[in-house]
């Protein structure tokens, strides 16, 4: 940092710098030996190097020639992940590209995003995540005022987005008549628990409304509906995501957090034999893996299945396919791989 003080993601680097130079790791199948694993810290530098050299010039990436904002902050994360920042490290060049990109795109009202982009709050959401997760490590004083300048409007807008039921739609409640839907409501709430936690006014009514709504969507099985306004059944999906919700809005224990964690474990957590059919897997392992990862107890053995997994799919370029296009799901498998790293805030437990 420029005071002088030395930050945690720069403690953590020395400190497994040095178990790789002594041979010393921490007996047990442990979260620092599972982030040292030469399998695992292989595939995430094929990963993490594939992601580097497909960034467009201009600093994003993008998914079909769409979705260039949240493809560009989900990337980001996965590259800030490996424990570099925009001064300093393997991919310095790549994050300050995609970071002065994403800044480029908040627009007067605050919203980094597109307004054509029919699902803006998405990408919104996760270039909060992204930038807030910058800001902490951001030692160029013009960039940092810059960032703390763009995260200010962004929560702005995102709190002006909220609807009355406390949820978030594909776009700003006045935009969208007031609909809401989980998903995205998810990406809000890690978007404004980033911004909080790097220093950012985020107003507490938010985050309690937002909390309210996720209690409200959950159904007598313990699984999250679509949307307040269109309950129909549960999606595992969603409701993994509003697990890792809770957790980064501060509820880590309660009648919700038991009901949507069961319902999880019944549901999805056998990785090779789910009880449900249900598509967007990635997306669910993105979050139910930020779940179980402040569990450790829970955490270890099913890792094991997921890393095996993720290993296994992985093309021999460094990438992996599927929904969206293989910018979205990399991103998302690469941020997987690196939570036993323990580098970003957001996902620390």
């Amino acid at each position: 940092m420029s005071d002088g003080r030395i930050s945690r993601r720069t403690a953590l680097k020395a400190l497994t710098a040095a178990s790789l130079s002594t041979g010393w790791f921490i007996s047990g199948r442990s979260r620092a030996q599972a982030a040292l694993d030469p399998k695992v810290r292989a595939a995430v530098e094929r990963g993490l190097d594939w992601v580097a050299k497909t960034q467009n010039r201009v600093g994003r990436w993008d998914a079909q020639n769409q979705y260039r904002v949240p493809m560009t902050a989900l990337a980001g994360i996965a590259l800030l992940a490996e424990g570099s920042t925009t001064t300093q490290g393997r991919y310095a060049e790549q994050l300050r590209r995609a970071t002065d990109y994403l800044m480029a795109q908040c627009k007067p009202n605050g919203l980094i995003g597109e307004l054509n982009d029919h699902r803006y709050t998405y990408g919104h959401g996760f270039s909060m995540l992204f930038l807030s997760q910058v800001l902490g490590e951001e030692e160029d004083m013009q960039r940092r005022k810059r960032l703390t300048e763009v995260l200010v409007k962004a929560v702005d807008f995102c709190v002006k987005a909220q609807t009355n039921a406390g949820g978030w739609g594909y776009v700003s409640a006045k935009d969208g008549g007031g609909f809401d839907e989980g998903s995205t409501t998810v990406t809000q709430v890690q978007g404004l628990r980033g911004c909080r936690n790097a220093g950012i006014p985020v107003p507490k009514e938010a985050i309690d409304k937002a909390i309210k709504y996720i209690h409200n969507c959950t159904m007598p099985d313990g699984g999250i509906c679509y949307s307040s306004q269109s309950r129909g059944a549960s999606r595992p999906p969603i409701t993994a995501a509003a697990v890792a919700c809770l957790f980064n809005a501060g509820e880590y224990k309660g009648e919700y957090v038991n009901k949507l964690l069961d319902y999880c474990k019944r549901t999805i957590h056998d990785i090779d034999n789910p009880r449900d059919v249900f598509g967007h897997w990635h997306y669910t392992y993105y979050y139910y893996s930020q779940a179980l990862y402040r569990l450790p107890n829970e955490w270890e053995s099913f890792r094991d299945k997921l890393y095996a997994r993720l290993l296994r799919e992985q093309n021999s370029d460094g990438y992996w396919t599927g929904d969206i296009g293989p910018i979205y799901v990399t991103s998302l498998n690469l941020t997987m791989l690196q939570l036993d790293k323990g580098l970003l805030p957001i996902y620390q437990r």
